[in-house]
C-alpha cells in the first residue's frame, strides 16, 4: 500500500548545517551558551519580554561567523540583536565573539531564518541585514535563492514604517535578481541616488570574514532599503 505524500515545506535556500569539527571551547558554548540566548520559536515573540530595555529590535539573516551580528550588537547595546544561522559551526563562532565581548543584547536562532520571521510581530524590526547569502549560483539552483518573492513580502511586513534593510552580495546574477525582487515590493523603497550608494560599503558596515575572501564574481555589492508608510 502506498503511503501518502506529505506536503513539502520551502525549499533550503542553505547548504550543509556542519563543517569542520567544533573546536573545544566552542562546543562548551553550545552547552552553556547557546541555551541562554537561544530564542524559543514555540509562540509568536514578545519582543518586549526579550528585552524590555530595547529602544530598537534588529535582526540579521544568515550571520555567518558572527563578525557582523557582533560588532552592531557591541556599538548598539541599547538595541535586541537577533541573528538566525542554520550552520552549527557558524553559531558555534558567533557565540564566542558574545562571550569575547560580554554581549546581552542578543539572541540566536540556529535555523532556517523563515522560521524566525513567521514569528515576528507585524513592524516589530528597526533593521534587517542580509549579508552574503548563499548565491547558488548555477540557475537549477537559483529557486533556493534566499531572496525570493514570498520572502520578501514577510520582510516588509516584520519592519518597521522607516525601518531599513540592507541586502549585500558579491555575485552580479544574484544582485540583479534580488534588486528586482525587493524593487517589485510596493513597501520598499530603494535610498540609492547614485553608483556610490551601492558600490561603496555603508559607513556602519562591519566587515565579515566571508566578505574578506572574495568568493564572488564583482566586488560587494549593498543595497539599502526603506520601508515606508
Amino acid at each position: 500500500m502506498a503511503m501518502p505524500q506529505q506536503p513539502h515545506g520551502p525549499l533550503r535556500s542553505f547548504g550543509r548545517l556542519k563543517a569542520r569539527p567544533i573546536k573545544p571551547r566552542q562546543a562548551a558554548l553550545i552547552e552553556t551558551l547557546l541555551p541562554t540566548v537561544r530564542l524559543d520559536l514555540s509562540a509568536p515573540l514578545d519582543l518586549r519580554a526579550l528585552s524590555a530595555d530595547a529602544t530598537e529590535t534588529w535582526l540579521e539573516i544568515g550571520f555567518g561567523g558572527g563578525e557582523h551580528l557582533a560588532g552592531q550588537a557591541a556599538r548598539h547595546p541599547e538595541h535586541l540583536l537577533l541573528g538566525a544561522e542554520p550552520f552549527l559551526n557558524g553559531a558555534a563562532s558567533a557565540l564566542r565573539h558574545i562571550e569575547d565581548d560580554a554581549l546581552t543584547n542578543v539572541r540566536l536562532h540556529v535555523g532556517d531564518a523563515r522560521e524566525l520571521i513567521a514569528v515576528l510581530p507585524d513592524a516589530g524590526l528597526s533593521r534587517i541585514f542580509i549579508l552574503f547569502p548563499d548565491p547558488w549560483p548555477k540557475t537549477r539552483h537559483h529557486k533556493r535563492r534566499l531572496i525570493q518573492p514570498d520572502l520578501v513580502g514577510e520582510l516588509a511586513r516584520v519592519l518597521a514604517p522607516g525601518g531599513r534593510l540592507r541586502f549585500a552580495t558579491d555575485w552580479a546574477d544574484y544582485a540583479n535578481s534580488a534588486l528586482q525582487r525587493l524593487r517589485a515590493e510596493p513597501r520598499l523603497r530603494w535610498t540609492a541616488r547614485r553608483a556610490d550608494d551601492w558600490r561603496t560599503a555603508p559607513a556602519d558596515h562591519v566587515p565579515t570574514r566571508y566578505q574578506a575572501k572574495r568568493l564572488g564574481d564583482i566586488a560587494p555589492v549593498y543595497l539599502d532599503f526603506v520601508r515606508t508608510g
